[in-house]
């Protein structure tokens, strides 16, 4: 599968590290850095916007590597981007630690999971 990317980040599209990955990168895309205080959260602009076909689903997932080595995790990560949707994909970004955390542009926040998905219908 392919997805359409209608406005291209600054930073260069991340694509699979490894065979068994299971989404791609995405990264923030700043002008100036964000300084996050404890237990602050803050959207993080990926300046993204791509075309997701029916019948599939793409969902941002927290990185490991952001949340175990840096104490920083993304809110409302289930939240499905669906083939209608066409405004930039950003992101939530939450300090979990005791401390300020600077984001710094061209961080890597999230993954970006594409699933397909079926319809579903009520039945009484």
């Amino acid at each position: 599968m392919q997805i359409k990317v209608v406005n291209k980040p600054k930073h260069n599209l991340q694509g699979w590290v490894t065979k068994s990955d299971e989404g791609l990168d995405l990264t923030v895309n700043l002008d100036n850095n964000i300084i996050l205080k404890p237990m602050e959260w803050c959207l993080g602009p990926t300046r993204l916007l791509v075309e997701i076909e029916i019948g599939y689903e793409a969902q941002k997932r927290p990185g490991c590597g952001l949340a175990i080595m840096k104490g920083i995790s993304i809110l409302n990560s289930k939240r499905a981007i669906v083939a209608d949707y066409r405004r930039e994909v950003c992101i939530i970004l939450l300090n979990l630690l005791n401390e300020n955390f600077v984001i710094e542009d061209g961080e890597r926040i999230c993954r970006l999971i594409i699933s397909g998905y079926e319809k579903a219908e009520w039945k009484a």
